[in-house]
């Protein structure tokens, strides 16, 4: 047994066997970068840095849906469940009759049992919200936000466009619809420490999210962020952080997350030729979760043993 909640654990359990997520582009722009909330995108960003190969705009969403199936048995990665993951731009920022459209073109798929949509906490309405709750009648539906910090002087540091009160508004939204909501958080943002990173857990429980993901920042090339990263690196805490010393911050926000939440990522991974500077060595996603796991299990710890809910 894991000693945290796992969130293909989780997917497992809630649909009856195992889930595998296609991601889909839709070609939506980004509201921070079209001029409908700002120009430039979050300083940090690279879209192609989160797109796998099959996933192309060039192709309608039922054949991404193929490809992508096509994609993971490939590589041995069955499943009894597919999930479209709405992933690249913000997955909210069209007409609700385009949103239609491309959510249906995803759930008709006869072996799609739900959607997942990505997108910014200032971009949803009820009238959204309605549509998904529709969708959820029939098959999964979850939402997932890009919230990176609950420090609004962070979001504003890095052109995020958006204020932490603005995801807590839109996370109780989706809530009161029964949507499953998760949400993305950054480790590493310039002028955040470990210790911070620490305590805003419990910024983070208070969400009442389903599901999470943590990444540590990676610096990508032609960004806003390269350029700050390059002339102020003592901004950046977690700058020359090894992945034994992440394993250890990752325990210890695991320690303090409420463990109703299942986490779905500790890190990501990007193609090196995008990189300007990523911490943790380089080291793989599936060593650094061993690394998370062995540490949890030799020192008998657990996820939320520290969290404050707990004593209440």
């Amino acid at each position: 047994m894991l000693p945290y909640n796992d969130y293909g654990n989780a997917m497992r359990q809630r649909l009856g066997g195992r889930v595998q997520k296609l991601a889909i582009d839709a070609a939506l722009s980004c509201p921070n970068r079209d001029g409908t909330i700002a120009y430039g995108g979050c300083t940090f960003c690279l879209n192609e840095a989160f797109s796998p190969a099959y996933c192309r705009t060039a192709h309608t969403i039922t054949e991404q849906i193929d490809q992508g199936i096509a994609f993971h048995a490939s590589r041995g990665r069955s499943a009894e469940y597919y999930i479209a993951y709405f992933q690249s731009g913000t997955n909210t920022h069209a007409s609700i009759d385009t949103l239609h459209k491309i959510y249906h073109e995803a759930v008709n798929h006869p072996k799609i049992s739900g959607i997942i949509i990505g997108t910014r906490p200032d971009c949803i309405s009820s009238e959204i919200l309605n549509l998904l709750a529709d969708i959820a009648t029939r098959k999964y539906v979850a939402v997932e936000y890009g919230i990176e910090s609950t420090l609004d002087s962070t979001l504003h540091h890095v052109n995020r466009g958006h204020t932490f009160a603005d995801a807590e508004h839109a996370v109780e939204l989706t809530r009161q619809r029964n949507i499953d909501v998760g949400a993305h958080f950054i480790l590493g943002l310039p002028g955040e420490s470990r210790e911070h990173l620490i305590r805003q857990t419990e910024a983070i429980n208070a969400l009442g999210l389903n599901f999470i993901k943590f990444h540590q920042l990676q610096i990508y090339r032609s960004t806003a962020m390269a350029s700050e990263w390059l002339s102020h690196p003592e901004r950046f805490a977690l700058n020359n952080i090894t992945a034994e010393e992440y394993a250890e911050l990752i325990v210890e926000i695991i320690r303090h997350l409420d463990p109703t939440i299942s986490i779905e990522r500790f890190a990501s991974q990007a193609p090196r030729n995008l990189l300007l500077h990523s911490p943790l060595g380089g080291v793989r996603i599936d060593t650094l979760r061993s690394k998370i796991i062995s540490k949890m299990t030799s020192t008998a710890t657990t996820q939320g043993d520290l969290w404050l809910g707990s004593d209440r």
